[in-house]
């Protein structure tokens, strides 16, 4: 029987606290010791990738006590209650599906009669049949024209994951003969977002996906708005160019200002649900349904691994109890996300949402407050540009911040060149490898200025190159330690009240029902 328990009742993270500044990791990293090291603390991936922790301040006693720590909070067993579709989300009081959306589970969880799994399914086909009609010219504008753009617009989970998806896999499928449509978004209420996007397109080949779960989303539906009168002012006719992702309760969901409506539901939170349409639509449109498809089943083979019960074999719950322990045992606030891939410059955008938004909390799944440190502040740029930019925090300021870094052997685009003794691929490799043991050794100096402490640590998540199968298993990894985490504080990382009051309040502020400090700031901004 599965228990919910905090952290700080758990024997195991008592005896896991006191393994506090175990490793000296500048000592473990040099030498034979440090490669060794690298050979040793490696766990396979789905899709060819490899999760390397060699260089995280860990031992064999602190990994011994983190799967001590898995087994007595039942980890595993709790994302198994997840997949069998028990009310995980406590808050909403609602199943946790997303993982059904890339057929992670042979069985089925049915809810009022509803196969979800089946539901997902059919959606999927739906949106894949309406991308293969746009591509082959059977959908099109008012002039008999195919569309060559397409257009997302949505905001949070609607919007960063899919445009990290997108612009991951954009030099791939033109590499490899994928590419279909270029794909734009639309997300900031700021008219400043979606006027740089339509000044920047062919209206009149454009199609748009509006992407609202309720229907009500004041930013979406602000910017819907602002796309329709640009369409009407270019003489056409919104319907003809828009569809819709929304739920089948939605004011959406059986309108004529769209061509087609695909279905989501309250079952996928919106950072989980690039696998949905939210990110089927757009991708299908903009590579074709095989290349969504090759992206869904990386990520449901990066699932199955996260059954394993052994942390040791099991990535992605390893790589959250490592968390775990420089979060609560550490106390190291933040997490830095290093992608060295220009492909995934927006992917730790994604990941802070997914990250803060799921387990920026601070009481537990029963709404009492909890006495440690929970979620970590995450943020990141792709390198070499992080290097040049707040490496220099990293390397020399007060704050220990762990390192996620993430790189491939090979580019995307099959250009690359010989300049001076190396290619330009060579050069970002040897600049990951680099920074890997800068972190975590340092270098001594009699000049203070030029000193570096070191013990910095980092993990890497290394393949051969980004693909679609590499980048869902990519995407699953971060969805399913970001779980594994939550269940480690006992938090229900599946909501988002956090992000309501906000809203509330400028609904006050729109309708002049203001006073006090409100009102004053109304009036400063001159609304």
């Amino acid at each position: 029987m599965i228990s919910w328990k905090n952290l700080d009742t758990l024997q195991a993270f008592e005896g896991l606290s006191a393994l506090k500044d175990r490793v000296n990791l500048p000592a473990a990293m040099a030498g034979e010791g440090g490669a060794a090291r690298v050979a040793k603390y490696s766990v396979p991936m789905a899709a060819g990738l490899c999760y390397n922790y060699a260089a995280k301040a860990v031992d064999d006693e602190v990994l011994a006590a983190l799967c001590a720590l898995a087994k007595e909070a039942q980890l595993t067993e709790k994302y198994e209650a997840l997949l069998n579709g028990e009310v995980i989300n406590t808050g909403e009081k609602r199943r946790v599906l997303h993982q059904l959306t890339r057929g992670q589970q042979a069985g089925s969880v049915v809810v009022d009669g509803v196969d979800k799994r089946e539901f997902y399914l059919a959606q999927q086909k739906k949106a894949a049949e309406f991308a293969n009609r746009v591509h082959a010219g059977e959908i099109t504008n008012a002039a008999g024209e195919k569309f060559t753009t397409v257009v997302q617009i949505g905001i949070g989970g609607s919007d960063l994951g899919p445009r990290a998806m997108y612009l991951a896999l954009e030099q791939w499928a033109k590499q490899n003969g994928c590419f279909k449509m270029e794909a734009r978004f639309i997300s900031n209420v700021d008219p400043d977002d979606a006027a740089g996007v339509i000044k920047g397109i062919d209206m009149a080949h454009s199609l748009f996906v509006l992407v609202s779960k309720s229907g009500t989303t004041l930013e979406t539906l602000t910017n819907e708005t602002f796309v329709k009168n640009a369409l009407k002012d270019a003489g056409l006719d919104p319907s003809r160019h828009m569809v819709a992702v929304t739920s089948e309760t939605s004011p959406l969901a059986k309108s004529s200002d769209y061509l087609a409506a695909f279905f989501m539901d309250d079952y996928i939170g919106g950072r989980y649900s690039s696998t949905s349409c939210v990110g089927g639509a757009v991708l299908s449109l903009a590579f074709g349904p095989e290349v969504f498809q090759r992206f869904l089943d990386g990520a449901a083979q990066e699932d199955a691994l996260a059954k394993e019960p052994d942390p040791l074999k099991n990535p992605a719950l390893l790589d959250a109890l490592i968390g775990v322990y420089e979060r609560n045992v550490q106390l190291w606030p933040a997490t830095a996300v290093l992608p060295y891939s220009q492909a995934l410059s927006r992917f730790p955008a994604h990941l802070q949402q997914l990250d803060m938004e799921s387990n920026g909390k601070s009481v537990n799944r029963f709404g009492e407050p909890v006495d440690y440190v929970t979620g970590q502040v995450i943020f990141g740029e792709p390198g070499t540009n992080g290097q040049h930019s707040f490496y220099q925090l990293l390397h020399q300021g007060t704050d220990i911040v762990p390192l996620q870094f993430v790189g491939f052997r090979k580019n995307q685009a099959g250009m690359d060149l010989d300049i001076q003794g190396s290619t330009s691929q060579q050069k970002l490799c040897a600049n990951v490898a680099a920074q890997i043991m800068a972190f975590a050794c340092g270098k001594e100096d009699e000049n203070p200025n030029k000193a570096f402490a070191g013990g910095r640590p980092s993990s890497i998540i290394i393949g051969d190159q980004l693909t679609p199968e590499s980048l869902g298993a990519l995407l699953s990894h971060f969805e399913n330690k970001v779980m594994f985490q939550g269940y480690c504080w006992n938090l229900n990382s599946f909501d988002q009240e956090g992000v309501q009051l906000g809203k509330v309040l400028a609904k006050r502020v729109l309708a002049h029902d203001t006073d006090g400090a409100l009102k004053a700031y109304a009036e400063l901004l001159d609304i």
